[in-house]
Order: structure tokens, then C-alpha cells, then sequence
């Protein structure tokens, strides 16, 4: 549930049509969800393996500073605090704030702060009460995305007429422009490790997860995107914003929009509740080397858990959320989780030839031809990003610099 529940945000409810617009092919869209899904577990098997080899809570914090030392370890968490995590967190609970305003006319502002409160309160209590509460709200995800699925299935296959058929741009350039949000879709899988330092067994139980995780994740996207064209057809499923809940509203009428909300209201949350847990596992690790707050870095001793990390991330989060400005930031999320992905998985090659955890746990299969198409398939998404998105890229990467002179202050501190 901690690997699907960081997959499976509110982007599935909205990015099938996206790319139907971007490829206007089926076959085309299909492929751009299995390519994706395949990029994701070759990352899974390189990630299995790291945590298999530092079963340590920080994830890729760990692998980055045992490889290549405390620095580009800090820029990780800098940016995983300031950008990536707390970035994509503010986006879905706006989403999640927009659809509750729909389902119950509260404020938005409101439901952000409501939300954070809650989740933080959960995870401040102990890593069993957040686990607890991600496990049953992951399960209740995957069986309201199973019920989107089931609708569009059960539908017949009439409304290719509903729509002209789209005219897109050559299948190679569309196919390219479409795995940018289906990589942004299928992103989320690494955060698991970020609490393997509090897992039963992570060597095993981790890499179980992460493959498995993965995996069905990519059964449930393609499933999803056959159940949209077979519900509308090529032509409407390109021109709709909302195709989950077109294809909820065609099985159950005016109704429908409202059990689209609260699907997408709920998925939101679980998102978020996943998030929470993970999340401040990061900027805990980097408090606890000494390069960040010392307050950060440790736990209550009742519950074991790390409570300042945890309001930190939940305050910058509705900080990003109230302000709106985590759409500018979400133009670079992509761009800066890519490039630590191939940073991170880079590691392996390091870490194997140092022999760092030994050879008893999990191998990454085909290891270095697999690691090696997994890193280039993150600097291919990182340049697109910034060939697409300069402006905003360069944003990230200045953000990015600006963790140089607090990390020298801090060891300067340690």
C-alpha cells in the first residue's frame, strides 16, 4: 500500500486524456503507459537492490551520501523539501480542497489545513498509526480506481462517434511528448524507502513490495486508459478534462460527478497520508548527520517518531498549498525527481564495487544493462523537461544551488 499509495495520486483520474491528445492513437497511448510502467520497475529492481544493501531510513538521502558523500546527499533533501515532495503534496491537496468544495461547499483554505492537521496528528502518534491509516486508505484507492475500471468495461464501445477522431502531431514526437505525464503519474514508487529504516525485514519485504507494487500499478493504468476508450472513444476521450468522471457519468448519470469527486477526493487524501509518512523520514535523516535542525532529528520517546520532521513538512506543504505557489513549482518537480532518480541509481555501481551490504539480498536483474537504461531514461526525461520548461527548470536547479551555502553553514555547525 506504501508503494501503490505513492503512485497512485490524482493524475490517473485526468492524464489518459492527456495523452490521447498528445499521441491520438490508442496504440500509441497504450505503449506510452507500458513504456512507463516498464522505466518504473527497472527503477524497482535498482531501488530493491539499494535498499537490500543500506536498509536505512532516508532512502535515497543514504545511497547518495554513502556513494558520493554528505553534499549532494543535502542538495536531495534541500530539494525533496523545498520542491519535489512538498511541491506534488501541495498540488493534490489543492485538488483534493477543489473536490471537497464540490461534494460539501467548505473552503478550500479550510480543507488544506483541516487535512495536513489530521494526517500529521496520525503520523506524529507513531509509524503503526500512519501505517495503519495508509494501508486502509490504499485499499479503499484500489477499490474506487477497480470500480472506474469496471464501469468503463461494462460499457459498450459506442462513443467513438460522439467525437471527431483527433489529428496530433508524427507518432514519434507525440509519443515522446506523452511519456512526460505518464512519468509524472507513475512517479512515487521510491518513497517507500524512505521509512526502510522502520520496516520488519526491509532486505526482503522491501524489494517484494517495490516489484509488486510496481507492477500492479501498471495493470491498473492500462486497465484504466482501456476502460476510458472503450467508455468514450478516441475522439472524446482527447477533447474531455475530466475522463474518470465522463466515464462514471455515462454508467450513473447526473450522479456521477459527485462519486467522481469523491473518488478523486479520496485517492487525493490517501496521497497525501502516504506522503505524510514518508516524507519527513528524509530531512529526519539529515538532521540526525548533523545538517539540518537538531530538533528535526529526533523522536518522541513515547511514539518513536519524528514529530518536528513531520509539522515542518506539513507546515512548508500548506504553506506551498494556501500560497499557490506550487504551480510554478510543479513545472520542475519532474525535472529535479528525474534527475535524482539517475543520481540515486547511479549509486549502484558505486556501492556494489565497494561491496557496501554485502551479496545476500536482492540483485537488480540484468544489472549494469538494466540500471544503465534506467538512467538514461531519466536524463532523457530531464532534458526534455528543460528543453520544454527552461525557465522554470533553471528555477529548480537556482533552488537546488541555494541549499550550497546552508549546507557549508551547517557543517560549519556539526
Amino acid at each position: 500500500m506504501l508503494v501503490m499509495g505513492g503512485v497512485i495520486g490524482v493524475g490517473i483520474f485526468v492524464n489518459p486524456a492527456i495523452v490521447e491528445r498528445l499521441t491520438r492513437s490508442p496504440e500509441l497511448g497504450l505503449a506510452a503507459w507500458i513504456a512507463g510502467g516498464l522505466i518504473s520497475l527497472l527503477g524497482a529492481f535498482v531501488y530493491a537492490e539499494l535498499a537490500a544493501r543500506l536498509p536505512a531510513t532516508g532512502g535515497e538521502y543514504q545511497y547518495i551520501r554513502a556513494a558520493y558523500g554528505s553534499l549532494p546527499a543535502f542538495l536531495f533533501g534541500w530539494t525533496t523539501l523545498l520542491v519535489v515532495h512538498t511541491g506534488g503534496s501541495a498540488a493534490v491537496a489543492i485538488v483534493l480542497a477543489k473536490n471537497v468544495r464540490l461534494l460539501t461547499g467548505i473552503a478550500e483554505p479550510w480543507t488544506v489545513i483541516a487535512t495536513l492537521t489530521v494526517l500529521a496528528g496520525v503520523n506524529c502518534a507513531g509509524v503503526k498509526s500512519g501505517n495503519r491509516t495508509q494501508a486502509m486508505l490504499g485499499a479503499l484507492k484500489v477499490a474506487l480506481i477497480l470500480a472506474v475500471i469496471a464501469a468503463g468495461l461494462s460499457l459498450a464501445p459506442q462513443a467513438a462517434r460522439l467525437a471527431a477522431e483527433p489529428k496530433g502531431p508524427r507518432p514519434l514526437q507525440g509519443f515522446g511528448a506523452a511519456l512526460i505525464p505518464v512519468l509524472f503519474t507513475y512517479g512515487g514508487w521510491q518513497t517507500a524507502n524512505f521509512v526502510a529504516g522502520e520496516m520488519k525485514n526491509p532486505r526482503r519485504n522491501l524489494a517484494i513490495a517495490l516489484v509488486g507494487g510496481v507492477l500492479a500499478v501498471t495493470v491498473v493504468y492500462l486497465l484504466i486508459d482501456i476502460a476510458c476508450l472503450r467508455a468514450l472513444g478516441r475522439g472524446a476521450l482527447a477533447a474531455t478534462l475530466t475522463p474518470a468522471a465522463d466515464v462514471v457519468g455515462r454508467l450513473a448519470g447526473p450522479i456521477g460527478a459527485k462519486l467522481a469527486a469523491a473518488a478523486v477526493a479520496i485517492s487525493a487524501f490517501a496521497f497525501l497520508s502516504q506522503g505524510m509518512l514518508t516524507g519527513p523520514r528524509v530531512i529526519y535523516a539529515m538532521a540526525r548527520d548533523g545538517y539540518f535542525f537538531r530538533l528535526v532529528g529526533k523522536v518522541s520517546e513515547s511514539r518513536r517518531a519524528p514529530a518536528a520532521a513531520i509539522v515542518m513538512m506539513a507546515t512548508w506543504t500548506g504553506a506551498l498549498a494556501l500560497t499557490g505557489a506550487y504551480e510554478r513549482i510543479l513545472s520542475y518537480v519532474v525535472s529535479m525527481n528525474f534527475l535524482f532518480f539517475g543520481v540515486s541509481a547511479s549509486t549502484l555501481f558505486v556501492l556494489r564495487a565497494r561491496h557496501v551490504g554485502g551479496e545476500g539480498g536482492f540483485r537488480a536483474p540484468l544489472h549494469p544493462w538494466s540500471t544503465g537504461v534506467f538512467i538514461l531514461a531519466c536524463a532523457v526525461t530531464v532534458a526534455s523537461a528543460f528543453w520544454s520548461f527552461p525557465i522554470d527548470s533553471l528555477i529548480g536547479y537556482a533552488i537546488m544551488a541555494a541549499g550550497l551555502p546552508a549546507y557549508y553553514w551547517w557543517r560549519s555547525r556539526a
